[in-house]
């Protein structure tokens, strides 16, 4: 301790006696802080000498604590990062001895010279930067040398956090380069700015959450993304808060008619040091023509004004600013220095376009609320699918965005479609001898860990829990991916014997997979809900017979009561579930964006999983042998593909059989000239109807009586929600003793006679099946078949599925992937989405029937090897 001491001591004199100027202070509680400047005299040596060399004597007496305390926050804290809290509370030991030393090594570093006082002269003094970073650079290497791990991440910080006072950046090699025209964010007056290391977080998906785990995190704080876009040789930088779902595309609009969001490669050659994927205003400094760039700010983001304004650096650093220091840097500063004007976009995420004269679509509120309130969708199917979605799935009432990104709420309108299938399907299995059960969440990471193969292909979306109140756990524990390194151990305890089989279990629970990429709701979410089957069986037989009911089940949710056409299959060595011997899948297909989407798997594990987990049987003949298993699960994805596949420019379009309302009676003619005595009839006549729809042809009706809205209004709210009927009843209908009928999925109108109100079943049972014939038509007409390459990506472009011949082989597959993937400047990129190249759907359980596979001849369309079967390719969610 002695020699580390009076090394650093021997830097710090050194520069005291060459009279160097630098100022900088070190805190030891976690900040940095490079924009201080303090006069001190010469004569301040000799005592600072005096003072530092008894401090030497103390620590050296007191080494034997300080050591003690430096092996436990090395071994326990530090190595691990899971107890931020241990190791603050580690680090109080040794600083105690430590904070005397500081305290004198802040005194030094503040400076030698009277006139240098000012941080402006320093911070352009580009000798005295380097000459800093060099200070503190051999100060590392001396605590690399003598293993302070903890003290050595403090000052670690100096070296990477130069834009405080300087606005000097290091290279990757330490070398300074010559300073250009930067912005110094040394003249903003923050309160204080500071930055946080992001290394200290386990978790980099979710940024607000990962700056709450630290304590010196400045509240209130708002995280922030920037954007670019470019239009030929203009740029444009679009600054908003990080949380914001973006129509990346209607912003571009809205700055410059034609620009586009710039690409990785595009940014690297605006910003030749940036990173394309941590892009940041402060990045500006490294433009050499600053004319062509111009900056928007979101006024949302500078609305808040007793917050911090969070900015990611690169994968370790956060820096903060005051909302007011940020608003002066960039009138004052930045945009001063680009030769441009400051632009605010006025509420940018609360703006709607241009009210269509489509009242059908976009009806209005009541007259007596004198407000006009849109309700339709704003944006065509066909023409902006994605933003079409999202609006049909809000503005229906099927769900809710939550503040955490990737949750959503599922409100009635959804969940009773997801219950509906529930009774279905829990029916069903029930027929078959499966038990409902339920496991705990929660699982711990050696449970986890267990099975390699298994844990791989859910590592990277797995959530765990760190903490208990203001504890830390002592062993993370991870909220379940998926349930079978929950239940295994529990089906070794209850299966002895072949008489204990088959166990067939099922639950209804949610998962966490925390997906990083832009979920989508019901199609990609971090928590989902789903039932999980896990079975037993005593041979491979029964397993895989069980495995094909159930996924039977699955094609007769989506067909029967989804009225979404699939095609069961296997899945691919490539695509099977990781741990699994076999699995098999039921594909769907939107046909607007040419995707197919997994509705539903059953996998068959083989003994894998029974011989990790040791669920042995005693056989007839007395054998030990391990239990053969199966896993199935269907979730609220299904939702969603009902959503994409019926869905239309007036909203929702639901099949009759998991409509939540499967009519609407509405009275209609009921004007100011109506007489109450005639109103009165008619209102009793909707309410007998509602009652014998309900009640003796056991329908889920609503009469909409509702008297401060038009008839209008009414017919364009029910259409929106997608409700399969609506019955209208007016004076003149029940002098004709009827009443007419409008179907949602096609338009058509007709009447039924009030005294034959079994009919409206009749017709729903129609609506229910012309719904799938037309999407199973559809559907067909996007299924090409191919034997050979020639057109396998120009029919995949054309948003097509294709039927080719293929070896099966994993190469193969990984070469049509790389060979069909098509890169799209418009499209933000991801590694799931359909650009990224074609990949097998699944292996038809019915194959062509029409010039079937001929072994040994068939060749591989891809590869010319032979074929073994022919394979649904396409582009998936």
């Amino acid at each position: 301790m002695a020699c580390r001491v009076g090394a650093c001591y021997f830097v710090l004199d050194y520069y005291a006696e060459n009279n160097l100027e630098f100022c900088a202070v070190i805190d030891y509680q976690n900040y940095i802080y490079a924009d201080i400047a303090a006069t001190i005299s010469y004569w301040y040596k000799t005592t600072l000498d005096t003072i530092l060399g008894l401090w030497i004597v103390y620590l050296f007496i007191n080494i034997k604590s300080i050591y003690a305390a430096l092996k436990i926050a090395e071994t326990e804290n530090y190595m691990h990062m899971r107890s931020m809290d241990a190791v603050l509370a580690v680090r109080k030991k040794f600083l105690i001895f430590l904070i005397g030393w500081l305290a004198i090594l802040w005194i030094t570093l503040a400076g030698y010279s009277i006139n240098n006082i000012f941080y402006k002269q320093y911070s352009n003094d580009y000798e005295s930067s380097k000459n800093l970073y060099n200070v503190v650079d051999t100060f590392l290497n001396f605590l690399r040398c003598f293993e302070m791990p903890l003290y050595f991440q403090y000052l670690n910080q100096m070296k990477s956090l130069f834009l405080m006072g300087s606005g000097q950046f290091p290279d990757s090699n330490g070398k300074f380069k010559p300073k250009v025209a930067v912005t110094e964010l040394s003249s903003v007056q923050s309160d204080p700015t500071c930055s946080l290391l992001r290394s200290d977080v386990i978790d980099f998906s979710n940024w607000d959450e990962n700056l709450n785990h630290l304590k010196n995190t400045p509240y209130p704080f708002i995280t922030t993304k920037t954007v670019l876009f470019t239009q030929k040789t203009k740029s444009y930088l679009f600054i908003t808060k990080n949380q914001n779902q973006l129509k990346l595309s209607d912003i571009a609009n809205k700055i410059q008619k034609g620009a586009r969001i710039a690409n990785k490669e595009k940014i690297q050659t605006i910003f030749a040091n940036a990173d394309p994927d941590h892009l940041s205003i402060f990045d500006v400094q490294t433009l050499e023509n600053k004319s062509n760039l111009k900056v928007f700010v979101d006024e949302e983001l500078l609305s808040e004004k007793d917050a911090f304004l969070a900015f990611r650096l690169n994968e370790s650093e956060s820096c903060f600013l005051s909302v007011k220091d940020f608003t002066s840097f960039l009138s004052e500063d930045l945009l001063g220095m680009l030769n441009a004007q400051r632009y605010y976009i006025h509420n940018i995420f609360n703006s709607q376009k241009k009210k269509k004269e489509d009242n059908e679509s976009e009806p209005t509120a009541t007259p007596s609320s004198g407000k006009e309130t849109k309700i339709g969708l704003e944006v065509k199917k066909d023409e902006d699918f994605a933003t079409w979605y999202t609006q049909v799935l809000t503005r229906t009432e099927m769900l809710e965005y939550y503040d955490i990104s990737g949750c959503y709420i599922l409100r009635p309108w959804s969940f009773k479609i997801w219950k509906i299938i529930q009774q279905f399907f829990g029916g069903e299995i029930e027929e078959l001898g499966v038990e409902d059960c339920y496991f705990p969440m929660f699982v711990t990471a050696s449970a986890l860990n267990k099975e390699k193969d298994h844990v791989e292909g859910f590592a990277p979306e797995v959530a765990w829990v760190t903490k208990a109140g203001d504890s830390d756990l002592a062993e993370p524990i991870a909220i379940r991916p998926t349930s079978e390194v929950v239940m295994y151990p529990s089906y070794a305890n209850w299966i002895r014997s072949h008489r204990d089989l088959p166990l067939r279990l099922n639950q209804w629970c949610n998962v966490v997979r925390w997906e990083f990429k832009h979920p989508q709701p019901f199609l990609r979410t971090r928590e989902f809900l789903w039932q999980e089957g896990h079975t037993a069986f005593a041979t491979r037989e029964e397993a895989e017979e069980e495995v094909f009911l159930i996924l039977d089940l699955y094609r007769r949710v989506y067909e029967e009561f989804l009225a979404v056409p699939v095609i069961p299959g296997k899945k691919s060595e490539k695509e099977r579930f990781p741990g699994g011997l076999m699995t098999t899948t039921v594909e769907g297909f939107i046909p607007t964006t040419g995707r197919a989407i997994q509705g539903g798997t059953s996998h068959c594990l083989g003994q894998n999983f029974s011989k990790m987990f040791n669920i042995l049987i005693e056989n007839e003949n007395r054998d030990r042998v391990h239990v053969w298993q199966n896993s199935w699960g269907l979730s609220t994805r299904t939702i969603g593909a009902m959503v994409m596949v019926h869905g239309d420019d007036k909203g929702l379009v639901l099949p009759p059989k998991v409509a939540a309302l499967q009519c609407v009676i509405i009275p209609v003619g009921m004007t100011s000239k109506i007489k109450e005595s005639e109103k009165k009839v008619l209102l009793d006549k909707v309410n007998e109807v509602f009652l014998e729809l309900k009640k003796k042809h056991g329908l889920r009706v609503k009469a909409d009586i509702r008297d401060n809205c038009t008839s209008g209004f009414k017919f364009n709210h029910w259409e929106l929600k997608g409700v399969p009927l609506r019955l209208e009843i007016g004076p003149k209908d029940l002098a004709n003793n009827s009443m007419r009928v409008v179907r949602r999925d096609n338009g058509d109108v007709s009447s039924i006679s009030l005294s034959k109100l079994a009919d409206v079943q009749i017709l729903l049972d129609k609506i229910q099946q012309e719904m799938y014939n037309r999407a199973k038509e559809v559907r067909d007409s996007r299924l090409v078949r191919l034997e050979t390459w020639d057109k396998f990506v120009e029919t995949l472009d054309e948003k097509c599925m294709v039927l080719a011949p293929w070896c099966e082989e994993m190469a193969c597959e990984d070469d049509v992937k790389e060979r069909s993937a098509r890169v799209s400047s418009d499209e933000k990129q991801d590694d799931k989405a359909p650009s990224m190249g074609a990949k097998t759907l699944c292996i038809p359980l019915e194959q062509p029937k029409e010039r079937p596979l001929k072994p040994g001849k068939t060749k591989c369309f891809a590869c010319k090897k032979n074929a073994k079967s022919y394979t649904l390719w396409g582009r998936s969610y």
